[in-house]
């Protein structure tokens, strides 16, 4: 990996200048606070509902808590440095709280995906072999499968954060609006194009695991097959609407990605404020509509979160 030809200084902090260049820097801290707190409500009312009650300790649930869980990680990992540097005017970072927010940041992006691929076989496991459900996807093998799930992100996550650690950097100066792998790399003195090979690397090892958007569109092959398959249209109706949170949740994840691979595949070079837009986006939209999307569309959780408020609202009366 060829290097610059700087003189590499021992960073002991990190300075975020992402946001230096914008004029309404307290108003997108806001947005991005509010966001924040909203994940952590709805991600704490999803955790609390679930764990509460017994009658929903089935692998759909676990999975949504799951899910909750890798949001509030994925979202604090990034959200905590803009909102500091974006209210608090709170700019420096040091060097171990960088590396390892973007360790955390990472981990909840590989999780997520996987979270996302699991929850697609739940709901085709459900439809297509109903009779079936409850004896091939108990309550232990969905345990059992996220916990696989997240020993691959924490294994998939170190060749990328030793590649950061060992990367001589001659500025402490992060010219995005958090730390990530690319933010890091590129605050190296280091040509940075060899070391994005790693994540690629160790995106193209967990596709060949999972197949993550692969195996989740063949899912929904399956799923549509079956449904098309039934003769009853409320029968149809009632399969289709216990997947459309899934499908926002999938949408969510995968189109910032998408819009990212394909702009830059007919050649669109985006601008430092385009590409923090995108990865701005990316990091607090999907943990937002997530938790939010199950809360409101998912029936069970649904009531007792209105039963919840309502009894709230006669104990204060």
């Amino acid at each position: 990996m060829g290097a610059k030809n700087n003189t590499a200084v021992r960073v002991y902090e990190f300075i975020i200048t992402g946001f230096d260049h914008l004029s309404y820097q307290k108003l997108l801290g806001s947005i991005i606070l509010i966001a924040y707190v909203l994940i952590l409500f709805f991600c704490s009312i999803n955790l609390s509902i679930v764990v509460a009650d017994r009658r929903l300790h089935s692998p759909m649930y676990i999975f949504i808590c799951n899910l909750a869980i890798v949001d509030i990680m994925f979202s604090t990992s990034s959200c905590i440095t803009m909102i500091a540097a974006l209210l608090a005017e709170m700019k420096t970072i040091s060097y171990n709280s960088c590396i390892t927010s973007m360790y955390f940041y990472h981990l909840g992006d590989v999780t997520s995906c996987l979270a996302i691929t699991l929850m697609a076989v739940d709901r085709m496991i459900a439809i297509s072999l109903p009779l079936r459900y409850n004896s091939i996807l108990t309550n232990t093998r969905s345990i059992m499968l996220i916990m696989a799930a997240w020993i691959i992100g924490l294994v998939s996550m170190g060749p990328t954060t030793v590649t950061a650690d060992s990367v001589p950097y001659c500025q402490p100066i992060i010219r995005y609006v958090f730390c990530d792998y690319p933010a890091m790399i590129r605050a190296g003195c280091v040509d940075p194009v060899p070391y994005f090979q790693i994540p690629i690397i160790v995106a193209m090892w967990l596709w060949i695991l999972g197949g993550h958007f692969t195996l989740i569109l063949l899912t929904y092959v399956v799923i549509i097959y079956t449904v098309l398959r039934l003769k009853d249209k409320g029968s149809k109706k009632k399969m289709f609407s216990t997947c459309i949170s899934h499908i926002i949740v999938v949408s969510t994840y995968y189109a910032p990605k998408l819009v990212s691979v394909l702009l830059t595949r007919i050649g669109v070079k985006l601008n430092l404020t385009e590409r923090n837009a995108v990865i701005i986006v990316a990091s607090v939209l999907p943990p937002l509509i997530n938790p939010v999307t199950y809360c409101l569309t998912t029936k069970e959780l649904r009531t007792r979160l209105i039963n919840m408020l309502t009894k709230h609202r006669v104990a204060i009366k």
